[in-house]
């Protein structure tokens, strides 16, 4: 039997760029399950507004920090809506550090969030894939959310850029391994949203701050997102969408760069 409808679990969607992730895959005729932690307000937002869509919706929570949250996630999305076709980790942990500051606990916490949970997901989706016995037009899509520094790297967020880096060599891996019942993909923002401490006009100078005049939005990644799940022949890449910003080399991260 041939599985027509498209389901997406988005991790961390219930706000900022994981929500408008959720929007527009609803806008391209997806069903989403909406994944929190601690805002479940905010999910429910979501959900109601993938639901004004025309598109179905429900919201499952699970903390990415604890295994039985992680190993359980995919079964629930089973019995909540479906099997999910396109699974995007977007939820990430964001923390500064430098090697000053540097805690083995504050990397083991970077680790298991940005790592640890999308790779456990991703097996979980290829193993609940080949359970279900089903006959697919294509394969499943893991996207992992990754980060544009990754080509262009500084010392700030020390952790951070190590889970990424870790992520960006698993999405490979991954690749190789999950084929061809799973396809695995990464996107690389830049600077994006407000974060941190900076302020509303350090990000406006920080975002003009690439070859192109501006880096990415919310909706940039957001349509990122709907071709990469749609590509059904891209798999172990990463799209960087940022205006360039990873072409330009800074000491430091270019929230800092502004004042």
């Amino acid at each position: 039997m041939s599985i027509q409808r498209k389901i997406a679990l988005v991790t961390g969607s219930a706000k900022r760029l994981g929500r408008e992730i959720a929007l527009d895959l609803a806008r391209s005729g997806w069903d989403l399950i909406v994944h929190y932690g601690n805002s479940r307000d905010q999910a429910l937002e979501t959900v109601e507004m993938i639901e004004r869509l025309g598109r179905q919706a429900c919201s499952i929570q699970a903390d990415l920090a604890i295994d039985a949250h992680i190993n359980g996630l995919i079964g629930q999305c089973v019995e909540t809506m479906g099997l999910p076709d396109c699974l995007v980790n977007s939820a990430s942990l964001f923390d500064f550090d430098t090697a000053q500051t540097f805690t083995q606990q504050h990397l083991d916490m970077h680790m298991r969030i940005n790592v640890g949970a999308p790779v456990a997901l991703a097996r979980d989706l290829h193993r609940a894939r080949i359970q279900s016995g089903q006959v697919y037009d294509h394969p499943a899509v893991v996207i992992n959310l990754l980060d544009q520094k990754l080509s262009n790297p500084n010392p700030d967020f020390l952790s951070y850029t190590l889970s990424k880096a870790a992520l960006d060599h698993a999405t490979i891996l991954l690749a190789q391994a999950l084929a061809p019942h799973v396809r695995v993909v990464g996107l690389a923002p830049g600077i994006t949203l407000v974060s941190g401490d900076q302020t509303t006009d350090s990000f406006k100078q920080a975002h003009t701050m690439t070859p192109l005049g501006h880096s990415s939005s919310p909706e940039d990644i957001g349509h990122a997102v709907v071709y990469l799940a749609g590509a059904h022949a891209v798999t172990g890449t990463t799209l960087y969408v940022d205006g360039g910003q990873h072409l330009q080399p800074s000491g430091r991260d270019v929230m800092f760069l502004t004042s």
